[in-house]
């Protein structure tokens, strides 16, 4: 009878309908599930967080892999907990910054001439020697790797304490009291929050290249870029910083695992090939461009589901649809006009740049043409998937209005079977 009561497993689908139907009714998927409608904040069931399990020879259950307590900082180190562990994450932040002071306070006493060795990790550096105090200017270089080494540390302290300790009880405030949806609820906020202000700094950055707004010929106008300002290094390095940090997390399984996981961890090194593949051929002009149009519709996107979260309705219907215009001409409309740009201003490049020539900064020999177009039309196809996704779920907001329990966010507080319980 053990097996009288499992799910029947979802026939495997072979059409377009048929994997949006099933994607839209996953409660887990991290676009539909937070979009369905949600359980009334209301009741109470199951609030309690479940007793060790115990075994008939008396063993008890490990403790749960995915709790963020410490265990120790040498302990968290060597398991690479301190990405989701925030004290651990502080004490290492703190390291480099100690020794870095400590060496500003006796170099000029011991060692006059040399430079700060623990500058790199936590400022940007391989300034151009030629540039002025007026106008500084950057070039990429291996301390690079440094800084962005520095700032997964820092990404994994600023995400863990703003979702645990403002973004969880901001939810409770709220009225939710499962952990399942508390987790989410600080993913989505922290979200919010953090491509709200890259998105914002993503714009008054290019409000001050000549690529603003949108204006594609300078792309490839005096290429290569690689006489880069202050601000738009920072930014690059620090985007690049924080997709290393979420990748991090979802690939060692750091954190409990969702049922997309593959689709996010393909979604992060996709990401990641993107920031590293442009600033490595000098191409951050219209890198900064692609992150602008990712972000902004980003942060609406999580707004969204924060009001599902706390079923406010008429709110969350609002900014739906202020989010659909938002993420429509973003990430389609000016993906388009990127996609235009590669295909018919590739060519304004000097023709000195249209060369393979590393040594000199240039990259963009001909078939980089194809090279760059291929990804980003790409993005726009995953994008138009999740478009149509977004009007699917827009329709059944319309139409079920009024539903109110089904239940979606249960899933997120049941851990899986035990091998050991499977005769109980």
């Amino acid at each position: 009878m053990a097996g009288a009561n499992k799910p029947k497993r979802r026939a495997r689908s072979g059409t377009l309908q048929q994997s949006l139907e099933e994607i839209e009714t996953d409660s887990t998927h991290h676009l539909a599930g937070p979009f369905r409608p949600q359980t009334p904040l209301s009741e109470t069931f199951n609030l309690r967080p479940p007793s060790p399990k115990k075994y008939t020879d008396g063993r008890v259950t490990k403790e749960n892999k995915w709790d963020r307590g410490s265990r120790g900082l040498w302990a968290d180190i060597k398991s690479l907990r301190w990405a989701v562990v925030p004290s651990s994450a502080l004490k290492l932040m703190l390291i480099p910054v100690v020794l870095w002071a400590n060496w500003e306070l006796l170099a000029p006493f011991v060692a006059k001439d040399l430079p700060n060795p623990f500058r790199p990790l936590l400022f940007i550096s391989h300034r151009i020697p030629d540039s002025s105090d007026d106008d500084p200017r950057y070039a990429k270089g291996y301390g690079d790797l440094l800084f962005i080494a520095y700032y997964i540390i820092v990404w994994s302290f600023v995400r863990q304490s703003l979702t645990l300790y403002i973004c969880r009880p901001l939810a409770r405030w709220f009225g939710i009291k499962k952990e399942g949806k508390l987790d989410r609820f600080g993913e989505q906020a922290y979200a919010v929050i953090y491509f709200g202000v890259m998105g914002s700094w993503g714009m008054y950055i290019m409000s001050k290249l000549p690529t603003w707004w949108y204006r594609t010929e300078y792309f490839w106008i005096d290429y290569p870029h690689w006489r880069m300002v202050p601000g738009l290094k920072w930014y690059y390095l620090m985007q690049g910083a924080y997709w290393c940090q979420q990748l991090l997390v979802m690939a060692l399984k750091l954190e409990k695992p969702r049922k997309d996981y593959n689709e996010l961890v393909a979604h992060h090194i996709v990401t990641l090939w993107l920031i590293g593949w442009s600033y490595l051929v000098n191409l951050t002009l219209i890198g900064n461009a692609v992150y602008l149009s990712m972000d902004l519709p980003d942060m609406f996107l999580g707004f969204s589901k924060l009001l599902n979260y706390i079923q406010w309705d008429r709110a969350k219907m609002v900014t739906f649809v202020v989010f659909l215009g938002v993420w429509t001409y973003f990430r389609h409309w000016l993906n388009l006009v990127m996609l235009y740009s590669i295909w018919t201003e590739f060519d304004l490049m000097p023709e000195t740049s249209k060369q393979w020539s590393p040594k000199d900064g240039v990259w963009l020999t001909w078939w980089m043409k194809y090279q760059i177009f291929f990804p980003v039309m790409l993005l726009q196809i995953i994008n138009l998937f999740w478009y149509i996704l977004i009007l699917r779920i827009l329709k059944r907001a319309v139409t079920d209005f009024e539903a109110t329990d089904v239940r979606s966010d249960d899933e997120d507080d049941d851990e899986p079977e035990d091998k050991h319980d499977k005769d109980d």
